[in-house]
């Protein structure tokens, strides 16, 4: 694209050099701005009406640029006792609290709470003003205030300096930004179908790993469960509790709540490994600890080297090996303590199982007696069954899933990387469009451009 043809300053430090036809303005010029409020006092006739009620997490969640809907509507009555101003379509919705920045299209007639404001143009094309305050949001948030959250207020949103084009120019880019942000937004979302289908590719190739095995010719038996099928006839079906090494304890529930309370960490001594330590596969970070004397009281809930722990509540069954040389410390209540017989079965080939085998949820479904799982059991877990190869399939299993999962991660991370540079050039198209970098006015908007 070429540049104008002459530049002057335009005194706005995000803007730079305007085009010499161009001129500069503050938002109140331009466009009116109008507060948002909230019922003061909470009562629930004025909830589920007709009226869109937008608010910072609306906003923030938006896929696109346009607001159409939210997750709370207000009624008239509702509207009327907060006293906040129905705004018409095609208003700039801005959160101007906790986070600053976020905006939006209004699509219908709305209202908003206090978390937000609308900029409604008066003087400019709303889109070119959508796209200005997307590239000033940065600038934006270094005007808000406040000691217990930050907020942009209304003064400081009417005086905010924009470089404004002549109308006809200012709908030009909007124009443009449209088809080149569509063509873009289009690109990320086959990259990011494409990271969805990588990551179901992944899942079914471990799936058929660990129940079927990776040699198709092999000869295949039926497993006598529905949802496991057939698995491969040298195979054998066992149950976890028979896997275990064989000791008291081999698998232990973390303690109690009443038995591990808030007010008794304290800043050093024994750690409690929590689900996080599992989720992030990360045993170095984590503050908390308990005393002594505390860890003699739990000593039965102490976590050992390989030791395999597995979430039981929330984002459940997800697994990690406890490693060599980590803090000594205790199980969180919501983590499973298991020690496997390392003779049978590998920690990790377990473990795998255990992750990202749809057999073992359909297995805790079952012996849970549930439709949904939300927490799983140790009696529970004891009785899942598993398909179980010997030790050394079980490595040439996890040889291959591994070395498939290095191809997809790597094909992953290409994807994301490219979704990244995408979103950067779109950043920096739309900026250089607002603020003149480039004439758009003799662009071809097509389907090849």
């Amino acid at each position: 694209m070429r540049p104008y043809p002459t530049y002057k300053s335009s005194g706005i430090e995000w803007v730079g050099d305007i085009p010499e036809e161009w001129s500069q303005a503050r938002l109140k010029r331009i466009a009116k701005v109008v507060n948002g409020s909230t019922p003061k006092s909470v009562i629930d006739e004025y909830w589920d009406g007709d009226i869109t009620w937008i608010t910072p997490d609306d906003i923030g969640k938006l896929a696109g640029k346009f607001i159409s809907d939210s997750k709370k509507r207000i009624t008239k009555q509702g509207l009327e006792s907060c006293g906040t101003t129905l705004v018409p379509k095609c208003s700039i919705i801005l959160s101007t609290r906790a986070p600053i920045g976020h905006l939006g299209i209004a699509m219908v007639e709305l209202c908003t709470n206090q978390g937000c404001k609308s900029v409604i143009p008066t003087n400019a094309d709303s889109t070119y003003l959508y796209y200005s305050l997307f590239v000033a949001k940065e600038d934006l948030k270094s005007f808000g205030q406040g000691s217990t959250f930050m907020e942009l207020s209304s003064t400081n949103l009417a005086d905010f300096l924009l470089p404004v084009p002549p109308l006809p120019e200012q709908q030009a880019i909007a124009t443009y930004l449209d088809d080149k942000t569509r063509k873009i937004d289009t690109l990320i979302e086959k990259k990011q179908r494409l990271i969805e289908l990588l990551k179901e590719q992944r899942t079914a190739m471990i799936n058929q790993a660990v129940s079927k095995g990776i040699n198709p010719n092999v000869k295949m038996k039926d497993s006598g469960i529905e949802w496991l099928g057939e698995i491969p006839e040298h195979w054998k079906l066992k149950k976890i509790k028979y896997v275990l090494q064989p000791k008291r304890g081999s698998l232990k529930t973390g303690p109690f709540g009443s038995q591990l309370k808030a007010s008794e960490l304290v800043d050093k001594g024994y750690k409690v490994y929590n689900q996080r330590s599992v989720l992030d596969n990360d045993f170095q970070r984590g503050d908390g600890y308990i005393s002594e004397h505390k860890f003699k009281e739990l000593r039965e809930f102490e976590i050992l080297p390989n030791d395999v722990l597995i979430t039981t509540r929330g984002t459940i069954g997800r697994c990690a090996v406890f490693p060599e040389g980590s803090e000594r410390g205790v199980l969180h209540p919501c983590l499973i303590r298991i020690q496997f017989n390392q003779d049978v079965v590998s920690n990790e080939y377990i473990s795998l199982f255990i992750q990202e085998s749809e057999s073992f949820k359909e297995n805790v479904l079952y012996n849970s007696n549930a439709t949904t799982i939300e927490v799983i059991y140790g009696d529970t877990l004891k009785e899942v069954k598993f398909p179980l190869p010997d030790l050394n399939e079980q490595k040439q299993i996890l040889t291959v899933v591994w070395e498939y999962q290095m191809r997809l991660a790597n094909s992953i991370s290409l994807a994301e990387r490219e979704i990244e540079l995408l979103k950067e050039y779109r950043t920096a198209l739309i900026s250089e469009a607002v603020t003149g970098k480039f004439d758009v006015r003799n662009s071809v908007i097509g389907k090849n451009n």
